[in-house]
């Protein structure tokens, strides 16, 4: 085993959320040792489509942290000049629906958008081939948002790591949380030595929970399952992000059962990306041939062109869920030192930059830009209690 170093902040987890808190850090001065089990972006964020939204978010905290992220990703990528090498498309999003009850509902969630702070241009039926023009013909209208964008998330997430200068482990299982006879955190142990640090960030994602018990601060996070369809490289033939509006309720739903709906999206390298779909059903990794046929039987409905396209190939991830929806961000009033940093769901890539800016300011002493008590690690002990 290799001696045992100190740094200022071990951040566990090398993902987009781990690689953000990382580069955050760093820019506030603090020396930070990144630490995963596996490759950078080597589990969730590496089955991730990247989407950096705000139109499936409903007013309130999320929302506030998806507004605050996207302006922290377009300072990040003219500051760092990273656009071209993660991808990064401003494309703006279609929210679509097919009724027009399901478009005075649609309608309605967008007003309230409006009011917190989102652009949301609503786009009459005979107006959406002007913005999609391969879209299915006959539907009733749709809203457009032009502040969602798009990355590649693993390049994201590795440009963020090498541009930070934190100290990167890979390889090494975190198996302990080392704590001082009053209970602070004092770094961690790896199966490959320790690592001393004041302070430890677990952005584990959908493995949250694992390392909130080895650090004795349980925190819910449970996986849920998701499929993503690949198509063969295309000219640009779908330009923004586009969705079918019951896409808002599935990601809202608490529903462990079986959900999809269409979601289809270009890329900057060619290939269409085709969801979504959630289930909980653990760490299940089987491929499920009656979710890949919902996702492009719904792909289909909303483009009918790709019905001649050629899938190359699907993939799937786990979403790391908590029970109210909201991430756990900022100090563990359980554990002095320990700070939580997961639990984002499928919004994990555009919540990443205001999430990591929030946990450098709390590490710096500084006051966050955003209320951290919706985001509270020990909300749900208190609920129990």
């Amino acid at each position: 085993m290799s001696k045992p170093f100190t740094c200022d902040v071990v951040v566990i987890g090398a993902g987009m959320v781990g690689a953000a808190c990382a580069w955050y850090a760093a820019r506030a001065g603090l020396e930070v040792a990144l630490v995963d089990r596996g490759p950078v972006a080597g589990r969730t964020t590496g089955a991730g489509e990247g989407n950096l939204l705000v139109s499936d978010k409903e007013p309130g905290p999320e929302l506030d942290l998806a507004l605050l992220s996207g302006r922290l990703w377009a300072d990040l990528v003219q500051e760092e000049g990273l656009g071209p090498a993660i991808e990064y498309e401003a494309k703006g999003g279609v929210v679509v629906a097919a009724t027009p009850q399901g478009l005075a509902a649609l309608e309605a969630f967008a007003a309230g958008q409006r009011a917190a702070g989102v652009s949301a241009e609503p786009v009459a039926a005979d107006q959406l081939s002007d913005l999609e023009p391969h879209l299915a013909p006959g539907l009733a209208g749709a809203v457009h948002y032009p502040q969602d964008t798009q990355v590649m998330p693993a390049l994201a997430a590795a440009h963020l790591v090498r541009v930070s200068g934190a100290r990167l482990l890979t390889g090494r299982t975190v198996t302990e949380v080392l704590r001082t006879a009053d209970g602070a955190v004092r770094g961690v142990r790896t199966d490959r030595g320790d690592i001393h640090a004041p302070a430890v960030v677990n952005a584990a994602g959908t493995w949250g929970a694992v390392v909130a018990d080895l650090a004795g601060a349980p925190l819910p996070v449970l996986p849920r399952r998701g499929f993503v369809l690949v198509t063969e490289p295309l000219p640009m033939m779908v330009r923004h992000k586009v969705y079918a509006a019951d896409y808002v309720a599935d990601v809202a739903s608490d529903s462990a059962a079986l959900q999809t709906s269409p979601v289809v999206e270009g890329t900057a390298a060619g290939p269409i990306l085709i969801g979504a779909s959630r289930e909980r059903v653990g760490f299940d990794r089987s491929f499920s041939l009656p979710v890949v046929r919902a996702l492009a039987a719904g792909a289909t409905g909303l483009f009918p062109f790709l019905a001649g396209v050629r899938a190359l190939r699907t993939y799937l991830g786990f979403r790391p869920y908590l029970p109210d929806h909201l991430p756990a961000i900022g100090p563990d009033p359980r554990v002095p030192g320990l700070l939580h940093a997961c639990g984002h769901e499928g919004a994990g890539i555009g919540l990443a930059t205001g999430t990591g800016q929030l946990i450098a300011r709390v590490l710096a002493g500084e006051t966050p830009d955003l209320d951290l008590a919706p985001f509270r690690p020990d909300r749900f002990s208190q609920e129990a209690a």
